[in-house]
């Protein structure tokens, strides 16, 4: 499933084929992806000028001149893609191929500075999903969301008053969109490490006890924004199927430091552990048994 950075770079992909353009058309092959799409969906955006082209967590989010903004989930295997050739800004997501009975979703636009491009979602699983809302909190997919981990409201002491009190397992608290949106499972357990802190270890451990956080609280802050940022630079991890939109691919997954490495020397400076692996919640972590004691 793509988590932030991965997201991130799709929508830096596609803002500069989509700003601005004008949506002529809109072709719906099918009743629904892995939900329904909204009633009137492609009426609503037929005729409108995407303004914009944002992101909230692991949601892309096409902004349009009414006012409306169309969100998109890629879930598993959900691709954009132009029929008229490859993106040439950075851009990673699945490449299904040329199997057209995976289309699903069929844009015609008209760029200003780019004339008539075609584009195209296809999603092998349809496991994705479309929705369109007028404000945030109307979406039930974004309401509720905790801050975003690169973002100014994201810091230690915010993490604090989240963890304060719970025994759940911190990694397990990571995951959970409402106390920071976008963090999912390689990019908990890569943060987790460089903080030193065992995924294992309950959240409200890293709180003092007058709801201040702890110095390593601190430092999960900090490797929660530096390895997204990372990421995001070296434009996402491919793992399985996932390509980057001119053929090539996300290259964060060279730079793991124990997601998927089970077995492997770690490779914090003078530290002589090796990579465990556990279930927590149906998920593989990854994690030293050695460098993160807490």
């Amino acid at each position: 499933m793509p988590e932030l950075p991965e997201v991130e770079t799709v929508r830096r992909g596609l803002a500069p084929y989509l700003e601005g353009a004008r949506i002529d058309k809109v072709t719906l092959n099918r009743k629904d992806l892995r939900f329904p799409f909204p009633r009137g969906f492609a009426a609503a955006l037929e005729g409108q000028t995407i303004t914009s082209v944002g992101r909230r967590a692991k949601y892309l989010l096409v902004h349009l001149s009414s006012g409306k903004t169309w969100l998109s989930h890629l879930g598993m295997t959900g691709a954009y893609r132009f029929a008229e050739g490859k993106f040439k800004e950075p851009s990673r997501y699945y490449e299904p191929g040329e199997d057209v009975k995976h289309d699903h979703v069929v844009v015609h636009l008209t760029h200003p500075g780019r004339g008539k491009l075609t584009l195209i979602y296809a999603d092998a699983r349809r496991f994705g999903f479309m929705d369109l809302f007028e404000h945030e909190e109307d979406s039930p997919y974004l309401s509720g969301l905790g801050p975003e981990p690169l973002g100014n409201a994201f810091n230690a002491e915010e993490m604090a008053q989240r963890f304060k009190g719970k025994a759940a397992p911190i990694k397990a608290a990571l995951l959970d969109q409402r106390v920071v949106a976008g963090i999912g499972n390689i990019y908990a357990s890569e943060a987790l490490h460089r903080a030193h802190i065992r995924p294992t270890a309950p959240a409200g451990k890293l709180v003092l006890k007058s709801g201040k956080p702890s110095a390593r609280l601190d430092l999960l802050a900090d490797g929660v924004r530096t390895v997204l940022t990372e990421a995001i630079d070296a434009g996402g991890s491919t793992l399985r199927d996932f390509r980057a939109a001119d053929g090539g691919s996300g290259y964060f997954q060279h730079r793991f430091a124990v997601y998927d490495r089970e077995g492997e020397p770690c490779p914090t400076p003078g530290c002589t552990g090796t990579i465990a692996r556990i279930v927590q919640s149906g998920r593989s972590t990854f994690f030293c048994p050695v460098c993160q004691k807490l």
